[in-house]
């Protein structure tokens, strides 16, 4: 099972941006052609040019948005993962799994990934509302953290180290 800190430790390990970014790579190209296959978003690569055209806002906009979306992205993981870990626990302990504030977390980000047209986030976040297996949630829940990272990587980097720098105070 893992641990909110063991999660930080992980998804922050690099000293430096294009290390997590290429670790970011990898393991989205793990998932997305082993487990994750299902979801057909294997080559997917997010383009701001929809948004921009069917929300009649700016590029700078979107982008700053998107921006806002990826940092929002890596601060939501640790609370999914506060989630799925409550919820393994009482499925290890066999009591009834309450999904709730998971969907309710995953709808929130999912109406932000619908806005910006990030199409990869939307099958990421529609199945970890809809999907019981903890499993699959937490693989979803890895891709997605590797989305934003690619979407973002500079951005993704800077809150993962003040994450990293406020879970040592």
């Amino acid at each position: 099972m893992f641990t909110i800190s063991k999660y930080i430790n992980i998804i922050s390990k690099n000293n430096n941006i294009q290390g997590m970014l290429s670790d970011a790579k990898n393991i989205s190209n793990n998932l997305l052609s082993g487990e994750l296959l299902d979801l057909n978003i294997n080559n997917y690569i997010y383009t701001p040019d929809i948004a921009v055209e069917e929300l009649g806002l700016d590029l700078d906009l979107i982008n700053q948005l998107v921006e806002d979306y990826a940092i929002q992205i890596v601060k939501s993981s640790v609370v999914f993962l506060e989630y799925i870990s409550s919820l393994q626990i009482d499925k290890k302990n066999n009591k009834e799994l309450d999904y709730t504030d998971l969907r309710e977390l995953a709808h929130k980000n999912l109406g932000v990934a619908k806005n910006l047209r990030i199409e990869d986030a939307q099958k990421f976040l529609y199945k970890m509302m809809k999907d019981d297996n903890l499993d699959y949630i937490l693989k979803c829940l890895e891709a997605l953290v590797s989305s934003a990272i690619i979407l973002k990587p500079q951005s993704s980097y800077d809150t993962m180290t003040l994450m990293k720098i406020k879970k040592s105070l």
